[in-house]
């Protein structure tokens, strides 16, 4: 069954511009080295240009617990984490299909 993940976060003022080249990097990342990935994309909110969402699918739990292994993760969260206000707030959902 495939996992849909959505991460919203709000990044420190003034840090839009470096957030923003780190994760498109790590997107980068992602879909060129992750088959289970099905999607993974950045979003800024139209509201609050402080806050973003990250809309993730996978093909299942195995190729999240994945994503979150790999070494340029792990290098991107270590960037991100002086760029945010706060830890994300991560929901993680099952896909509705037919």
């Amino acid at each position: 069954m495939a996992i849909g993940l959505l991460a919203t976060i709000t990044v420190q003022e003034g840090k839009n511009a470096e957030f923003e080249e780190v994760f498109l990097n790590l997107t980068e990342q992602v879909r060129a080295n992750e088959a289970g990935n099905i999607f993974y994309a950045l979003h800024r909110s139209p509201v609050d240009s402080q806050v973003y969402r990250v809309m993730e699918q996978y093909e299942n739990q195995g190729a999240l617990e994945a994503h979150g292994k790999t070494e340029y993760f792990l290098k991107a969260s270590a960037q991100l984490a002086d760029l945010v206000a706060r830890a994300p707030e991560i929901e993680v959902m099952e896909t509705v299909t037919r």
